[in-house]
């Protein structure tokens, strides 16, 4: 029985550690991510942003 779970988590820990499983991974994100891109950049950067914060109100922070 120890054996076998011993000999169980070496040939899980191999496989998770190899480069197949890896590249398999990668792909598998990659085809997910890349349906999810055009959708995102079809929205576009803003024109503009918010204000910056002010730096001179936060305690702490010494005025340079």
């Amino acid at each position: 029985m120890v054996s076998s779970v011993i000999g169980t988590g070496w040939i899980s820990y191999k496989y998770v550690t190899s480069e197949q499983f890896k590249s398999k991974l990668m792909k598998e994100v990659m085809g997910n991510v890349s349906g999810l891109m055009p959708k995102v950049l079809d929205q576009g950067l803003p024109k503009m942003t918010g204000p910056s914060v002010p730096t001179t109100n936060i305690p702490g922070i010494p005025k340079l």
